[in-house]
C-alpha cells in the first residue's frame, strides 16, 4: 500500500467498461502478522451484520413492505468494516445513499435501522428518514444523503467544528467516484486542505455512477489522482479486503488526529446487487460474468478463509456469529412491524422554516 505522491499526471482517455476487478489478488501474510485477532473479529463481525441486514432488508423490499427506495450495500462491507473499527465512538461520519452498511457498522442499531426503513416512529429518525436519511447523532453517523457528493461539506464542517472547539475528533466522509464530478465535493476538499481539518476523504469506486461506468464520466484510472490537485495524499486500496481498507483508515485517521490534515482513500469495491434494490430496473449496464467475478473476491469469503487458515477463528467461532446476528435481526423485524406508524397530529414536529 504505497502512499501516492501529490502531483498531477495525464492519463490516457478509457474508452471501455470496467469488467474485471481492479485490484489483483495478493498473497497475503496471515492475518495475525499484520493486525490483532480481536481487531479481525471485529472486521468480520461488523461485515457480517451488514450483510445480513442487507440481505433481510432486500427480502423486505421484494416482498413489497418497505416503502421507498433501498439502495443496498451488500459486496462493499470492507469499506465501512475496515474504516470503523479505525474510528472512536465520538468520531463522525457523513454518508450516501446507499448508506446501511455505514450506520451499521458506526453502531446504529438494528431496531432503530428496521423501524425507520419501515416508517415506523420508533425509527432511528422517528420514521420521517427512510433508507435514504438514516441518521444517529449519538453514534456520530451525521447521515445518509440522497443528493450525491452532499456529505462532502457536512463532514468538513463537522471538521471545522472540531478544530474550533479545540476537540481532536475526525470526520470521515463517505462517496462513491461519481461525487468527485459535484462541485461540492471539490469545495469540500479544497476547504479541508486549506485549513488543515481532520478529515478522511474515502471513495468507495464501485466502477460505476449508477448505471454509468467510471469510464464514461472521467478519463482519470485512479479518482485518488484528484486529491493531489488539492495538496492532498491519497492511497489506493484493494476495497474486498477489510484488513487493508483498516491499515489505510487507520494511518490516515491518526494522521488527522495529529493536526496533519486530511487524505483520500480510494478503495476498489463492487456492489453485487443493482444500484437500486435487488434486481433493480433489469437496465443491461453491466454483464452476469463481471458480477459473478467479482463475487469470487467476496470480502467476508476472503477474511474467513484467512483468519481459519493462520488459527485467528475457528470455524463454528464464524458461524456462531451468522447465527447470533440472524437471531437479532428476527428479533428487530418484529420489532419494526410492531411498532406504530407516526402520528399525523406531528407532522410538523422537527420542520424549520425561515
Amino acid at each position: 500500500m504505497a502512499q501516492r505522491a501529490s502531483t498531477a499526471s495525464k492519463k490516457s482517455p478509457q474508452v471501455t467498461p470496467q469488467v474485471t476487478p481492479q485490484v489483483t489478488p495478493q498473497v497475503n501474510p496471515p492475518v495475525s502478522e499484520q493486525i490483532s485477532p480481536r481487531v479481525i473479529k471485529d472486521l468480520h463481525e461488523r461485515m457480517v451484520r451488514i450483510r445480513l441486514f442487507e440481505t433481510e432488508a432486500g427480502k423486505l423490499m421484494e416482498a413489497g413492505k418497505l416503502p421507498g427506495f433501498l439502495h443496498l450495500y451488500v459486496g462493499q462491507e470492507a469499506v465501512a468494516a475496515g474504516v470503523m473499527t479505525a474510528l472512536r465512538d465520538d468520531d463522525q461520519i457523513t454518508s450516501t445513499h446507499r448508506g446501511h452498511g455505514h450506520a451499521v457498522a458506526k453502531g446504529v442499531g438494528f431496531r432503530e435501522m428496521y423501524a425507520e426503513l419501515y416508517g415506523r416512529v420508533t425509527g432511528a429518525c422517528l420514521g420521517r428518514g427512510g433508507s435514504m436519511h438514516i441518521n444517529d447523532l449519538t453514534r456520530g453517523m451525521l447521515g445518509a444523503n440522497g443528493i450525491v457528493g452532499a456529505g462532502v461539506p457536512i463532514a468538513v464542517g463537522a471538521a471545522f467544528a472540531a478544530r474550533y472547539k479545540g476537540e481532536d475528533n475526525v470526520a470521515v466522509t463517505f462517496f462513491g467516484d461519481g461525487a468527485t464530478n459535484i462541485g461540492a465535493w471539490h469545495e469540500g476538499a479544497n476547504m479541508a486542505a486549506i485549513l488543515g481539518l481532520p478529515v478522511v476523504f474515502v471513495c468507495e469506486n464501485n466502477g460505476y455512477a449508477e448505471f454509468t461506468p467510471q469510464s464514461a464520466h472521467m478519463l482519470l484510472t485512479d479518482v485518488a489522482d484528484r486529491a493531489a490537485a488539492y495538496g492532498m495524499p491519497s492511497v489506493i486500496v484493494d476495497g474486498m479486503d477489510a484488513v487493508a481498507v483498516h491499515r489505510a483508515a487507520v494511518e490516515a485517521v491518526e494522521r488527522a488526529r495529529r493536526g496533519e490534515g486530511p487524505m483520500m482513500i480510494e478503495a476498489k469495491t463492487y456492489r453485487f446487487f443493482d444500484h437500486q434494490g435487488v434486481k433493480g430496473l433489469r437496465h443491461p449496464y453491466r454483464s452476469a460474468e463481471e458480477v459473478a467475478e467479482w463475487r469470487t473476491r467476496d470480502p467476508i469469503d476472503l477474511i474467513e478463509a484467512r483468519a481459519v487458515a493462520d488459527g485467528t477463528a475457528t470455524r463454528t467461532e464464524l458461524d456462531d456469529v451468522w447465527q447470533r446476528t440472524r437471531d437479532e435481526i428476527a428479533e428487530a423485524i418484529a420489532y419494526a412491524e410492531a411498532s406504530p406508524l407516526p402520528d399525523p397530529a406531528d407532522l410538523l414536529l422537527n420542520v424549520y422554516s425561515g
